[in-house]
This record gives C-alpha cells, structure tokens and sequence, in this order.
C-alpha cells in the first residue's frame, strides 16, 4: 500500500472522526443538552481524555477540535473546567449513566447502550459474596437499605475506616454496575452522593421479552465503538471499554459476519461504510 493511499485512508477516518467526536467548531458540545445528545449518539464517551486515546470525550466534544489536549493546570483551563462542569450537571440530571468502567476509566454511556453494558460486567446477586471484596458487600447492604448517602456517612454505615478501601471498594461496585454516584456536593465540602444503578437506570435495566444475550451485548457494544471511531487498531475496543480481549474479538467478528465492518488485519476492524473499494 503506497504512503498517499495511507495518508487518504487516515484523513477518511480523521473526517469521520471530526464528525462523530465533535471535533469541527460548530458541532462543539456548549451546554449539558449538548452534552446528553453527544453521548447518545456515540454510544459512549470518556470524560477528560484527549486526543491521546482513541475514544470520544466530553472534553474533546467541549474543544471542537482535533488537536484537543488536557493542559497540566486543568483548574485554570476555561475548556476543561467546563466539561467538569458538564460533568456534572449530566450525573444530576441522571439521563445519561456515568460511572467508571471496570478499567478505573470514567464514562458516559447511553440509556440504549446500558443493557450491554450491564450484561457483560454486571455480577448477579447470588454470585455476590462470591465475587464481590468484604468492603464492597458492606457498601451495597447500607445502599440497599438507605437507598442513598454521601461518601463520608456510607463509609461509617458500612464500617470502613480506611479511605482507601473505601474507594477501591466504590470503584469495584461501579465496575460491575452495582453502585452510581447520582449527585455531586461541593459545599460545605467535596463529596458525591451515591446509589443503586438499578433505582436510577430501573427502565433501561428492564429485562425485555426477548432476553439479550452476551453475544449480541458484545456486538452492539463493539457496534457503538467503531460507528464512532470508524476504524479500530489492533487491542482497542479491550483497551477502551475494559472487555477482555477474546470478548471484545467475538464483538468485533460479529460486525464483520453482520457485514457492518470489514477486517484489515490482525484486530484492525474499519466500518464497512467507509471502506476503500
């Protein structure tokens, strides 16, 4: 494959990218309606990333560019202060999910998207004490019976006197979809409200007549994926949304036996849509 073919095929993704990201200048994210109808049409978006990782952000759709790059200071950047901003009017407002994945990453998901999400990483209750650290037991037996509480009063009611714990334990529960943060308080001082994902998301988490099954979970999941990115290298969509690599491979394969994208190579996956005939 020559250089200036390289080159075409890269300016088609980067163009579909300017698109899909919200990267051009009129299509920039400026207020938290914005920001709700950026992640639902992409499925699924980081918060504060840059143009570093291979996956659409609020902080870049709040830039509206290509070149869109976290400064070292990010309480003094008016872009990056605004998306926290926006950040948090959309965890209050509760129509989009937001939480960490399991790979500690901070995410937007869309309410169609959740179900997938929430098959493939959630853990069922009966396999709970099983799979789930003492802390992050504790944690949910207070949650399920106050529903919800602000970090320093849930850490006493479940008796975790390390700090740390407590956040390791929080982030495992988000990671499997049990916990959310619905609300985020600033005064007197700094700390979230927490909840259940199924009392705030109770509709979207309904189980439908017909029962997804992991399989087409992965496949709408690597289906949001690569509509936004356009073309996958090898080991991103494991990367980005914390599927494992043979889950995310079964994902990725259905699109091409769907006829959705097309293989390149080892794990590169490009939409058939934009495909170089």
């Amino acid at each position: 494959m020559s250089a200036n073919i390289t080159l075409m095929i890269d300016e088609i993704i980067e163009n579909h990218r300017d698109k899909t990201w919200c990267r051009e200048g009129d299509l920039a994210v400026e207020n938290v309606v914005d920001a709700e109808n950026f992640v639902k049409s992409v499925g699924f978006a980081y918060t504060l990333t840059d143009m570093r990782w291979a996956c659409p952000s609020l902080y870049i759709a709040v830039c509206g560019r290509r070149d869109a790059r976290m400064p070292k200071n990010v309480q003094k950047d008016p872009e990056s202060s605004h998306a926290w901003v926006l950040k948090d009017e959309i965890l209050r407002r509760g129509k989009v999910y937001y939480g960490k994945l399991s790979n500690k990453r901070a995410a937007f998901i869309a309410p169609n998207l959740l179900a997938s999400f929430y098959k493939i990483f959630s853990i069922p209750e009966p396999e709970e004490k099983e799979k789930l650290s003492a802390e992050a037991l504790a944690i949910l037996a207070v949650l399920r019976e106050e529903w919800e509480m602000a970090s320093s009063d849930l850490r006493k009611a479940a008796q975790i006197s390390n700090r740390t714990q407590f956040s390791k334990a929080i982030d495992e529960l988000q990671g499997c979809f049990k916990v959310i943060a619905t609300n985020v308080v600033y005064q007197p001082k700094f700390t979230y409200i927490w909840g259940l994902v199924e009392g705030r998301f109770e509709k979207e988490l309904l189980e439908p007549v017909v029962p997804i099954t992991k399989q087409t979970a992965l496949k709408e999941i690597a289906r949001a994926y690569l509509s936004a990115v356009g073309e996958t290298a090898c080991g991103d969509l494991a990367k980005i949304t914390g599927l494992s690599r043979v889950d995310a491979g079964i994902g990725n394969q259905s699109l091409v036996t769907e006829g959705y994208s097309v293989k390149l190579g080892t794990g590169i996956y490009r939409l058939s849509s934009l495909a170089i005939r």
